[in-house]
C-alpha cells in the first residue's frame, strides 16, 4: 500500500473516533437514570381567605316607653296607681241627718299618682263594706294627684230606721288594679249609722261633685 492511502485510512479512522466522543451516549438521548432529572413544577401558593366584613350594626334600641303601651309622649305612662302607703286620709261629717261624710285623701309622696276608682270602706268591726255610688271613670281619665293634691268621695248614709248599727271609725283601702298590700286607713267618724243604703261615690276633684252624686 501506498504511502499517500496509508495516510488516508489514518485520517478517516481519527475522524471517526472524534465524532464518537462528541455524540450523544443513548442514555442520554433517553433522559436515562444516569441523566439530569426534570425540575419539580414550583407549587402554586395557597389562596389567602376572604377578609370577614364587619358585623352590621346593631339596631336602635325603642324608645322609653314603647313597649307595655306606655308612650314617653304620654304624661301619665309611669305614674302608678295610688295606695294607702301614698296617702293621708280624713273624714268630715257633711249630712248629720243621714250621717253623710265627705272623705278626702292627700298625696303625701314625692311622685304623682292616679287615684282609681272608688274607695273601698269598711265600718268598725261589722262585715261588709259599703256599695259603689256611680260609675268611676275610665283608667286613663283617673284622677292624677300630684305631691300635695286632694281628691274626695262621699259616703252616703241613710236616716236611722233602726235597723242598722252604729260604729265610731272607718277604714279605707284604694283600687290599685293589683294585688298589692295596703295598710288601711282609718277615720274617727263618731256614731255613724251603718245600714245596706251605705255607698261611696267614685274619687272625684272637688268635694261638691262627690257630695251631689
Amino acid at each position: 500500500m501506498s504511502t499517500v492511502r496509508r495516510v488516508a485510512v489514518v485520517l478517516v479512522a481519527v475522524s471517526a473516533l472524534a465524532l464518537t466522543a462528541c455524540g450523544p451516549s443513548d442514555d442520554d438521548a433517553a433522559g436515562g437514570a444516569d441523566g439530569p432529572s426534570a425540575s419539580p413544577t414550583k407549587a402554586a401558593s395557597p389562596t389567602k381567605p376572604a377578609t370577614p366584613s364587619k358585623p352590621a350594626k346593631p339596631v336602635a334600641s325603642p324608645s322609653k316607653g314603647s313597649t307595655g303601651g306606655g308612650s314617653s309622649s304620654d304624661p301619665d305612662y309611669d305614674v302608678f296607681p295610688c295606695s294607702t302607703h301614698d296617702l293621708k286620709f280624713t273624714a268630715t261629717l257633711a249630712e248629720p241627718t243621714t250621717s253623710s261624710y265627705l272623705l278626702k285623701i292627700t298625696n303625701k309622696g314625692t311622685k304623682a299618682c292616679k287615684a282609681l276608682g272608688h274607695p273601698s270602706v269598711t265600718f268598725g268591726e261589722l262585715d261588709g263594706q259599703a256599695n259603689q255610688r256611680g260609675t268611676a271613670p275610665a283608667i286613663e281619665k283617673a284622677i292624677r294627684l300630684e305631691p300635695g293634691k286632694s281628691a274626695y268621695a262621699g259616703l252616703m248614709g241613710g236616716a236611722n230606721d233602726g235597723k242598722g248599727k252604729t260604729v265610731n271609725s272607718i277604714a279605707m283601702t284604694m283600687d290599685t288594679e293589683s294585688d298589692v298590700a295596703q295598710t288601711p286607713l282609718k277615720a274617727a267618724t263618731p256614731k255613724l249609722y251603718v245600714s245596706p243604703k251605705n255607698s261611696v261615690t267614685a274619687w272625684m276633684d272637688n268635694a261638691e261633685d262627690a257630695l251631689s252624686l
